[in-house]
């Protein structure tokens, strides 16, 4: 079962099935409580409908976040992409935040930004918190996920050299989507393949096998530092493959289109546009 968050014109969320959309709220307000609602459930209750379904290939996708969701990122979360950074595996999950107002949702423009031209992709699982809680048990931490999406943690390269916040918070630099795909329906969260296609060519491939840091600990670390809240979503690293550790370096260009694909969750695309003068 899957979720999205779409344009109607204000931010409405609906359920997903077999190409047709249902609202789920004649609200927005309304809508994205049952769409928490579902998060806690784990989407095992098919959560109530009052509209007629539309064609999902009609609607503007948004990045299918909660109005009040905080974005946590996870760093170097794979062996392969610390090495090509130069950087040592690190000690305990390296944290930062990125803003709603940096990620847009599938089908949309990724800005690259005036001030750079080192702009990269990375591609990655993000993972959607159902049950909120503090200081959870990593035993217990997988029970707390309530879905799953794709997410590209576009990053703007010599300003992450100023700071990481500042490399990863440009306007309409990320994206994450299409959807939110229900626990069930994706499988073993520890066992799922993930690739990035920049123009249809493979730049990135891996498995969640890989992560140094695995989503219940994520969930358990995070959730000592902070209450994690039903929608927070956490990105859970990028492999290695990345542009700027390439030679010459692979920046993004307008024009270019950027796939993220996780088996069993969903496929993220992007087409990457100039940011307007």
């Amino acid at each position: 079962m899957k979720l999205v968050r779409y344009a109607a014109p204000e931010p409405h969320w609906g359920l997903l099935h077999d190409g047709l959309v249902r609202s789920l709220g004649s609200t927005a307000q309304a809508s994205e409580q049952a769409a928490l609602d579902w998060l806690v459930d784990r989407g095992r209750p098919a959560p109530a409908v009052d509209t007629t379904p539309v064609p999902l290939e009609g609607l503007t996708l948004l990045a299918p976040l909660a109005r009040e969701a905080t974005v946590y990122c996870i760093g170097f979360n794979y062996r392969s992409h610390a090495a090509e950074s130069g950087r040592d595996v690190p000690p305990h999950p390296t944290v930062f935040i990125r803003t709603a107002a940096s990620l847009v949702g599938s089908g949309a423009a990724m800005l690259r930004p005036r001030a750079s031209s080192h702009y990269d992709y990375e591609g990655e699982l993000a993972v959607v918190i159902g049950r909120g809680g503090r200081h959870i048990p990593e035993a217990q931490a997988l029970s707390h996920v309530g879905a799953l999406t794709c997410f590209n943690d576009g990053s703007v390269r010599d300003f992450q050299q100023h700071s990481l916040a500042a490399g990863k918070n440009f306007a309409r630099s990320g994206a994450c989507g299409p959807a939110l795909t229900s626990v069930e329906e994706a499988g073993d969260l520890d066992a799922l393949p993930i690739s990035t296609r920049l123009n249809g060519v493979l730049v990135q491939q891996s498995t969640t096998a890989l992560l140094v840091y695995p989503i219940a600990q994520l969930v358990s670390y995070l959730s000592e530092i902070v209450e994690l809240r039903t929608g927070d979503l956490i990105a859970t690293g990028t492999p290695e493959g990345v542009g700027f550790r390439r030679v010459p370096p692979l920046w993004l260009q307008a024009g270019d289109t950027v796939a993220v694909e996780v088996g069993g969750v969903g496929r993220l695309v992007n087409r990457v546009e100039d940011e307007p003068s």
